[in-house]
């Protein structure tokens, strides 16, 4: 599949490439024609995916959480392709039980989905040259409470807001920073919970998003494609929302008083 977006001659970084969305993330950023350093723990996985995906694609193990695997993946990226126009933070873990949730997982799950991000931007901006884009992969999770958990929504919260504030001292220098919210996406844990069923996922996401169906990971791969193009050239400081209308619905799924009264008055 092309790309609308051009991106020739573009060098990105996608953290957590190794599976999921960061993988079709990479791929979409193959296919609009940029260069891609995958960024991941599993040398195995990462490795065999780069040769899958071809020319113009490279691996880099790294862990986020590490400073000077941040600084050698930059570093290995310039070596390797020559510049860096783009870097999107999207590593990810899950680690989150609520209200229950320990201090040592609060700091695991923070220190992975927020300051890994804000470090990487630290770090990657004193080689990206105007005209460059960061995106965040933030999540409807940051926007939303939800019971049983605590520590992913707050580092998604966290994501969003820190696009803004970042957003405006790196226009200094001429980069752009955005954030990605998908919703429900095709992925591992989605995978997971439907059974590898995504005809499943998808009549259970209908419920929820008014597209009538969960999101793919091409699709937000394509919206970070625009996102990073000269077509989005007036963009930065702001949260995408790529979620089949996820967010626009309330409480009630968008479903007025008198439908669920229908429903439901009569079984009390």
């Amino acid at each position: 599949m092309s790309s609308t977006y051009s991106l020739s001659g573009k060098v990105a970084i996608v953290t957590g490439s190794t599976q999921g969305l960061g993988v079709d993330i990479a791929r979409r950023l193959l296919a609009a024609g940029a260069k891609v350093m995958l960024v991941g723990r599993n040398r195995k996985i990462g490795n065999a995916l780069a040769t899958e995906l071809g020319e113009g694609c490279r691996f880099c193990p790294c862990n986020v959480e590490l400073d000077e695997d941040i600084e050698r993946c930059i570093e290995e990226t310039l070596a390797f392709f020559g510049r860096l126009d783009i870097l999107v933070n999207n590593a990810c873990i899950y680690v989150d039980q609520g209200l229950a949730s320990s201090r040592e997982q609060w700091f695991q799950t923070l220190n992975v989905n927020l300051i890994s991000a804000a470090i990487f931007t630290q770090k990657a901006c004193l080689h990206m040259p105007a005209g460059s884009t960061v995106v965040n992969i933030g999540s409807t999770g940051g926007k939303f409470g939800a019971n049983g958990r605590a520590i992913y929504p707050a580092s998604k919260a966290g994501l969003i807001q820190m696009t803004k504030n970042f957003a405006v001292t790196l226009a200094e220098q001429g980069i752009r920073m955005v954030c990605v919210s998908p919703a429900w996406t095709w992925s591992p844990s989605v995978a997971d919970f439907s059974g590898g069923d995504q005809a499943l996922a998808d009549r259970v996401g209908s419920h929820f998003h008014p597209l009538g169906r969960i999101g793919r990971g091409d699709e937000v791969g394509n919206a970070v494609c625009f996102l990073c193009s000269e077509n989005a050239s007036w963009i930065t400081g702001v949260d995408i929302p790529v979620d089949g209308g996820f967010s626009i619905l309330g409480p009630d799924q968008g479903i007025a008083p008198r439908t669920w009264f229908e429903r439901l008055g009569n079984t009390q």
